[in-house]
């Protein structure tokens, strides 16, 4: 059975997005941040490791993508999961003036949260928020998790679907020391850093427009090391190993300060 180690608590969305790549097939592995995630997998203490990258309703995960930029293992697959939050706790709704979850939980059912005028309080984790308020034992408090946080910690659902969007989505990367071999229908995953010079930025997406490879996503996040100078997260249509996208990837290799595959994995249906 494989080892697959997420951030958080038993009961959390990672594990379950885990859960649903590897059919059921894990042997979890919680951690308290994504770098000790991707470092259980770098120290052989898992096989895999599962990170979330982007949301369709709050973008990317700055935290995580961060995480990436540093490890050296390879992406090898990517997972799709439906999210949908539920408010738990032991008080009745008209109780609640407080709600904890994990800021990115927070931020997807910020409607709900402003229509019931609650305060909240950001955590680690949507499961780990769940524990929290088990333990306070305060009919005022509530948390924002799944249904399968809920029933495994034993808390009520006070109410399910609180989310600000019904077609709310995570995606997740899977991780390994391992490479994978081209499929039919693959993507590739890179982040790189520009030149601080004009036209740097259009060289680098003009090669890709010449070779006619499709780019699926680009987002840029701010270098924690430079001041006013940028990573770039790029999604192309692709394997690396493809004749045609490993050239393009020399030739910008020339005008980045840094350049990182992340991994070419088969795609993924959302469903």
């Amino acid at each position: 059975m494989n080892k697959v180690s997420f951030q958080g608590e038993y009961g959390a969305y990672s594990e379950s997005a885990a859960k649903k790549f590897f059919q059921d097939q894990i042997d979890s592995v919680p951690c308290n941040s994504f770098e000790d995630t991707l470092r259980e997998t770098e120290e052989n203490n898992s096989d895999y490791s599962i990170l979330p990258v982007e949301n369709s309703i709050e973008g990317s995960v700055g935290q995580s993508i961060d995480a990436i930029t540093k490890t050296d293992l390879q992406s090898i697959g990517e997972i799709y999961m439906k999210i949908e939050h539920c408010l738990i706790g032991t008080g009745k709704l008209e109780d609640i003036d407080t709600v904890y979850s994990h800021p990115q939980a927070l931020g997807q059912c910020s409607k709900f949260i402003q229509n019931k005028k609650l305060k909240t309080v950001p955590t680690y984790d949507t499961a780990g928020s769940v524990k929290i308020i088990r333990e306070m034992k305060m009919n005022n408090l509530a948390s924002i998790a799944s249904k399968d946080a809920g029933i495994l910690y034993d808390m009520p659902i006070i109410k399910q679907g609180i989310e600000n969007n019904s077609n709310n989505y995570t995606r997740f990367l899977i991780f390994s020391k391992e490479n994978t071999t081209p499929s039919s229908y693959d993507k590739t995953s890179l982040i790189f850093s520009v030149k601080h010079e004009p036209g740097a930025l259009y060289k680098i997406l003009k090669e890709f427009n010449d070779n006619n490879i499709n780019l699926t996503k680009i987002e840029s996040r701010p270098n924690k090391n430079t001041n006013w100078e940028y990573n770039f997260f790029v999604d192309v249509l692709g394997h690396f190993s493809d004749e045609k996208i490993n050239l393009v990837l020399k030739k910008i290799s020339t005008n980045t300060i840094f350049l990182k595959i992340i991994g070419s994995y088969p795609i993924s249906d959302l469903d």
